[in-house]
């Protein structure tokens, strides 16, 4: 036994001085040995780590440190030559997954090796994609694995085939939580049997916790405003805020800003139309539905959070953002028919009129072409990349096709007509029958082209997303006849280069969803909405008329849209989809609308229980609000370098904090009487 003084006599600079000073006495044989053992006990651990427990003690003083030893290169080592325990690799793993990832582990006890593969249950008959090869077992009862990272969007299906004979031994269809440790067990069930299990190590995160915590702060905040709104409109607060002001402009603004009722206007337009000269007579209801949808477009548009329903659908389907382009449209359609109607009625011509439409189209399309233009942001435009179609170009076409058949067809008067005529109740459709027939023709060609036109190397009528789906057969097919005709009249370099389809479908084709065929269906939803405003110049104060065919339509359209898909995703007659903007997507969205302008009419212009704050300001200056948050979107406040890049939260602040700006710029606005009118 040797002597080692106590450690509070000395003063160590170093770790290295520290164990100089306990080891100086010993000899330099012995040291040298307990070194050479404890080396050679090293490489035989990493080497072969289950004999280290098999092996007889050494019957030198070193082997108290050999226990230690082990454990540590147990810890260090083992890992990458053996089995491992849940807590130690998946753990390690999981901190560096990125959003909607997960780690699996595959472990193969089988005498031959796998080939692992996945498809996405969202994928519509897919090729299976590698995942990658696990080694056969070592031996039996022991298993060999590898680690893999998967995806958490969408629920997935693996496969699991044998390398030699490529025969499918398990499918094991599983849905995978954000940031959860899997490990998938493929063992021998029996002789002719193989049996695949997974085994959850450890629990994902509550990846939608960031949306329920937003959505109850926005409620909250919202049924605080809801009851400071209850009780301004009280008589004794009203009285007492006029004394303080003196002036009847403060009870102005206050039954303006909390919805004092207000008749049934005769004209509401758009922001690419004049503003009637007495904000008052305004159908705050249009407003508002117009700035519902264009405040989840720019929320969508800024990214919701990464949230895989906050981003369009890869192919069919709907998610949010595939609600809101449609219902802006919509309700572009209805507020060029009370706008034109109103116009009409103080004297403008039809000639000055079209005149007009035909120049503000023309402002739409230059501002989506030279500003919102996503090559602007690499350098000077250039024409060898100019995306020619856009979300602005796409507004600009429907609405100068709409106003020219709502000039068509418009009449100045609505309220002299004759009751007794048999076509009275439906007053609203036959009185404008050129107009619906011109649409209905637009609607023929749209069928035809998608269904009768050839497209080389593809079958006709192909309405699929090509790469990996439908088997692989039509990688190059890409949206079929939309896809042949963009790229035919505009060239392939002069459309939208990512479309979603890449997500899922691992398409390579350039493909736009806002290219020319799409274009016609988009004029067929600006016609639903000029539609919905004909009803409500024509039943004028008449509520529960107006309600009624509002619901009748939405009726028609949802019954339509349901044989059109025959109520699936994917094996309808034209499946709901919007890179293609299917005729079913229009009549879809379209019930949709009416039945949210109904609601929000009915709250807001009939019951005014609701004033349509905050909606209703970028609703009255959404060009502004859609230009801007394009052009700053890369600017603070509405943008800010990450701490953590892969949080659904900080993504889902900063897109709720981007879009609150634009919210209250349009309020600041709005009581500066500021409206940017093109």
């Amino acid at each position: 036994m040797y002597f080692v003084p106590s450690l509070s006599h000395y003063s160590f600079k170093t770790r290295r001085d520290r164990k100089r000073l306990m080891y100086k006495r010993r000899k330099k044989a012995k040291v040298e040995s307990n070194k050479g053992s404890e080396k050679e006990s090293r490489e035989t651990d990493h080497q072969r780590p289950d004999v280290v427990k098999m092996m007889p003690r050494p019957q030198n003083r070193a082997s108290r440190f050999i226990p230690l030893i082990a454990l540590v290169v147990a810890i260090c080592v083992v890992p990458l030559t053996a089995d491992i325990s849940s807590s130690s690799l998946p753990h390690r793993k999981s901190m560096s997954l990125k959003m909607d990832e997960a780690f699996l582990k595959v472990n193969n006890e089988l005498e031959t090796k796998l080939v692992v593969s996945w498809m996405s249950n969202h994928c519509y008959q897919c090729l299976y994609q590698t995942l990658g090869l696990v080694p056969a077992g070592p031996g039996p009862g022991k298993s060999s694995f590898v680690d893999f990272i998967v995806g958490t969007r969408h629920g997935i299906t693996l496969q699991l085939n044998n390398s030699d004979s490529n025969v499918e031994l398990c499918r094991v269809p599983f849905s995978f939580g954000e940031h959860g440790n899997y490990s998938l067990w493929v063992k021998n069930h029996s002789v002719s049997a193989v049996n695949c299990s997974m085994v959850t190590h450890s629990d994902p995160v509550n990846s939608y916790l960031p949306i329920l915590i937003a959505f109850i702060v926005l409620a909250g905040l919202s049924m605080l405003l809801a009851i400071g709104g209850a009780i301004i409109k009280l008589d004794v607060v009203r009285g007492l805020l006029h004394r303080l002001s003196n002036s009847m402009e403060t009870e102005r603004l206050i039954n303006s800003e909390l919805g004092s009722p207000d008749r049934l206007v005769e004209s509401s337009n758009d922001n690419i139309l004049p503003a009637p000269s007495v904000l008052s007579r305004r159908l705050r209801s249009l407003d508002t539905f117009r700035g519902m949808s264009l405040v989840v477009m720019v929320f969508v548009n800024y990214g919701g959070g990464r949230y895989w329903f906050f981003r369009h659908e890869s192919w069919n389907g709907l998610t949010v953002a595939d609600l809101v382009f449609p219902w802006f449209v919509f309700i572009m359609g209805t507020s060029v028919a009370l706008s034109m109607n109103s116009l009409l009625r103080s004297g403008w011509s039809r000639c000055s009129l079209l005149l007009k439409s035909v120049w503000r189209s023309l402002q739409l399309f230059l501002i989506g072409v030279l500003i919102i233009n996503p090559n602007y942001c690499l350098g000077p435009l250039s024409w060898d990349g100019l995306r020619i179609p856009g979300v602005l170009q796409r507004l600009a076409v429907a609405y100068l096709l709409v106003a020219m058949l709502d000039l068509l067809v418009a009449r100045v008067h609505t309220d002299n007509l004759l009751v007794d005529v048999w076509w009275y109740p439906v007053r609203d459709i036959l009185l404008y029958w050129p107009a619906w027939i011109c649409v209905l023709c637009l609607e023929a060609v749209w069928l035809c082209i998608t269904f009768l036109l050839p497209v080389p190397g593809c079958p006709t009528g192909y309405l699929g997303p090509g790469g990996i789906g439908d088997m692989g057969l039509y990688s190059n097919c890409t949206g079929g006849a939309a896809g042949y005709v963009d790229r035919w009249l505009l060239g392939n370099n002069h459309i939208y280069q990512n479309p979603s389809s890449r997500v899922i479908y691992l398409t390579h084709t350039a493909y736009d969803p806002e290219g020319i065929l799409g274009s016609i269906n988009t004029v067929l939803m600006a016609f639903f909405g000029l539609q919905a405003g004909k009803i409500l110049l024509h039943y004028k104060d008449l509520h529960s008329k107006i309600i009624t065919r509002f619901l009748i339509w939405a009726l028609i359209l949802g019954i339509l849209s349901a044989v059109l898909t025959k109520c699936s995703r994917n094996q309808g007659f034209i499946p709901v989809n919007k890179n293609l903007w299917s005729l079913s997507y229009v009549t879809t969205l379209a019930c949709m609308a009416f039945v949210v302008l109904l609601l929000v009419y009915y709250v807001v212009d009939v019951k005014s229980w609701w004033s349509g704050a905050p909606f209703h300001y970028p609703g009255m200056n959404s060009i502004l609000v859609y230009v801007g948050h394009e052009v700053f979107e890369q600017y603070f406040p509405f943008r800010w370098r990450f701490a953590d890049s892969q949080s659904h939260a900080e993504h889902l602040a900063q897109n709720l904090v981007a879009t609150s700006c634009w919210v209250f710029i349009s309020y600041l606005l709005y009581k500066k009487r500021v409206f940017w009118k093109i």
